[in-house]
């Protein structure tokens, strides 16, 4: 028996969403070792879903940094979300509404991006949100529990935690890159731009979130316009 589009989403989503747990888990203890309450924790996660935005928005909080600091650090560390939406809106059929749209937009993160984006089929509003079911209850009770144990675990074990989002993303990409010349150019690309603000002298002073967009979109760009995709194969 075929699977519903919503299981099938259900079904990609699991491994993200148990990574999503590990990784949030360390942004909870991390947030109990700051003070914020448990139940606190747990409601940055469910209202925003995003790691390095989460990681931001905690160190200017335990700053007491002002209002407009905090929501302009975190808007544009987390501006790479504009353009991959962009991207998954060239994927979806014209039958999804702005109300799913904005659903999808909300649930929209790297790694969820990057399967919806290696789906051949034309990308549907419940496969994207089957997609985006486990992971963000995975974020969410991770965090939650990880705010509770806070308190108990070590602080090298918290760092530990805290580096397995990356090793995730790259299990994501790394396939994909080994299939497709263009996907690995495009990473290699963006791996050099990001070493060029990292080890720069002037280049250093960039904000991580701008240095973000600058690379994604140079690299986006040029392997867009070096291997251009057309419209009927994108659909």
């Amino acid at each position: 028996m075929k699977q519903s589009e919503f299981t099938q989403g259900l079904t990609r989503g699991l491994p993200v969403g148990m990574g999503y747990f590990s990784v949030s888990f360390g942004f909870g203890a991390m947030a109990a070792a700051q003070g914020v309450r448990a139940w606190d924790a747990a409601l940055i996660s469910v209202s925003n879903l995003t790691s390095a935005g989460q990681f931001a928005g905690l160190t200017l909080i335990v700053a007491a940094a002002g209002l407009w600091e905090l929501v302009l650090t975190t808007l544009v560390i987390n501006s790479r979300y504009a353009l991959m939406s962009l991207a998954l809106s060239q994927r979806m059929g014209r039958d999804i509404g702005v109300l799913s749209r904005l659903a999808i937009a909300f649930i929209n993160t790297d790694e969820i991006f990057a399967l919806a984006m290696s789906r051949h089929e034309k990308l549907t509003f419940p496969y994207l949100m089957g997609l985006g079911a486990l992971p963000m209850v995975g974020w969410t009770a991770g965090t939650l529990l990880g705010a509770l144990a806070g308190e108990i675990l070590p602080v090298a074990i918290r760092g530990a935690l805290g580096v397995m989002l990356y090793g995730m993303f790259i299990a994501i990409v790394v396939p994909a890159a080994r299939r497709e010349k263009q996907v690995l150019a495009a990473s290699l690309l963006a791996l050099g731009l990001s070493a060029l603000f990292a080890w720069v002298p002037a280049l250093k002073q960039v904000s991580p979130g701008i240095s973000i967009v600058v690379c994604t979109v140079a690299a986006a760009g040029l392997c867009a316009w070096l291997h251009p995709i057309h419209e009927e194969a994108a659909v």
